[in-house]
């Protein structure tokens, strides 16, 4: 039975998660990794399964409430719903307002990140070198591809929830920025902000049906080939650094169905480049501390981490 500092501890992960899913390009499964409770969410969520939902009508609530660790993920989710409808207004005022200091703290925290999960891998092996490329290349290619505007029907958000679940539960792949790229993000995001239940609810039923279904393959695969799927996690982090670099130039823009004209193709640069190309401020050193601040951000919860664990 948890304790309520227990749950507090992750609730508040929760909130991490929630927040680092909100930004397109950072993946809340990334904060779950660092913070140790990656195996235990996954272990969880595959515990809901035919044979846990037929103790609820044969035990009752209370056995079947324990078999999924009911307490451990209402503890989780209620951090990630609070996150999510008290961060979604200051994150995209940040994104709109401060993007290169935004970028920059996440590019530092999810760099610092790979390194963490990289620890645990002996790159003696050529199989774990294999699967990190692998991973690199498939972010990387991910994170270049070209946003699309679509319609946002019914159909449309319930498999854009099932999609973007699976990249939010995989360290490095953000589920957000697979809505971005399946140009359902503003429709998404707006939605909660002005708390549409339709378009919410249509969402998360998506997002229950692909997370029940993709947890069970990824449980699998770190029960069976540990080391080679943590190179792959390792290199799906690396290979999004790509969608973090702090400095962009726009390529090209489309116009939005509310009329706003938004980037569709952009490309890294060099600050120096950013500052020719877009006569604006690089704010290098600044952006140089913040992402330092996101390095130390995952060394602070490693270190609260081992001590808990401790």
């Amino acid at each position: 039975m948890m304790k309520v500092p227990q749950l507090l501890q992750i609730f508040f992960k929760g909130m991490a998660m929630g927040a680092a899913d909100v930004v397109p390009g950072v993946s809340g499964g990334t904060v779950a990794f660092i913070t140790g409770i990656y195996e235990e969410l996954l272990s969880s969520i595959k515990a809901i399964n035919p044979k846990t939902l037929m103790m609820l009508f044969t035990q009752g609530p209370k056995p079947f409430w324990q078999a999924i660790n009911g307490n451990f993920l209402a503890a989780l989710l209620a951090g990630i719903v609070t996150s999510f409808l008290s961060l979604a207004h200051l994150i995209t005022w940040l994104m709109a307002e401060h993007p290169l200091l935004l970028w920059s703290f996440f590019f530092g925290l999810v760099a610092a990140s790979a390194v963490y999960i990289a620890k645990e891998l002996s790159f003696k092996s050529a199989s774990n070198w294999l699967m990190l490329t692998l991973g690199f290349a498939a972010a990387f290619w991910i994170t270049s591809s070209q946003p699309v505007e679509v319609e946002a029907t019914s159909l449309k958000i319930f498999f854009a929830g099932a999609i973007a679940i699976c990249a939010m539960i995989l360290p490095g792949i953000s589920g957000s920025f697979i809505l971005l790229l399946l140009g359902l993000y503003s429709a998404i995001l707006g939605a909660v902000k002005s708390f549409d239940v339709s378009v919410i609810l249509l969402f998360v039923m998506g997002c229950a049906v692909g997370l029940l279904s993709f947890v069970h393959f990824l449980s699998w695969l770190l029960n069976r080939f540990r080391a080679p799927t943590i190179a792959l996690l390792t290199g799906f982090l690396l290979g999004s650094l790509n969608a973090l670099w702090p400095w962009k130039q726009v390529i090209s823009y489309y116009t939005s169905s509310k009329g706003i004209e938004k980037p569709l193709q952009q490309q890294n640069v060099l600050p120096q480049q950013f500052a020719e190309l877009t006569q604006q401020e690089p704010l290098f050193l600044l952006c140089l501390l913040l992402a330092f601040t996101g390095i130390g951000l995952v060394l602070c919860l490693e270190l609260v981490s081992r001590r808990v664990d401790g």
